[in-house]
């Protein structure tokens, strides 16, 4: 059991656990979560964890098919940049490692913004917090979870 899912347990939100094989030598975490499950692409969603330029970490959750549009994202959370943070503050940070970030039971409660395309489906997937390990859930359950924010990015 992860922090993701005693999370989820604890309140009592509807969800289902998958996990795969993971394969060390995979390029793309969330693409071999979908290949390896068999899962729509656009429902699988990575979780990413930037700095704005006043050193605040944020989370980025965006389907596996798209890239982060860096400008879109500082202007959602009102920053006048955002990067990607460096592995050791998202490990610190989250307590999770790179590859099994999961957007829910995180260390640190970080502002998370859910890309807006989530709100057209019934379920998406995220990262269990485990390479190899992935959560179907509603997103509502998401934003409510993790206090998200829709936005385009």
């Amino acid at each position: 059991m992860t922090p993701a899912t005693q999370l989820l347990k604890k309140h009592q939100a509807s969800f289902e656990l998958l996990s795969y094989e993971h394969d060390a030598n995979a390029k793309s975490f969330g693409l071999e979560a979908v290949e390896k499950l068999d899962l729509p692409a656009e429902q699988v969603f990575k979780t990413l964890v930037l700095e704005t330029n006043a050193q605040q970490l944020i989370v980025a959750v965006i389907p596996v098919t798209r890239q982060v549009n860096m400008k879109l994202l500082a202007k959602a959370c009102g920053a006048k940049k955002v990067q990607m943070a460096a592995a050791q503050k998202v490990e610190n940070s989250t307590g999770y490692i790179l590859g099994g970030v999961s957007p829910l039971g995180q260390k640190k409660r970080l502002t998370t913004y859910l890309h807006k395309s989530a709100a057209e489906f019934t379920t998406i997937y995220v990262s269990a917090g485990k390479r190899g390990l992935e959560i179907s859930l509603r997103p509502t359950d998401l934003v409510s979870l993790c206090n998200a924010k829709l936005a385009e990015f």
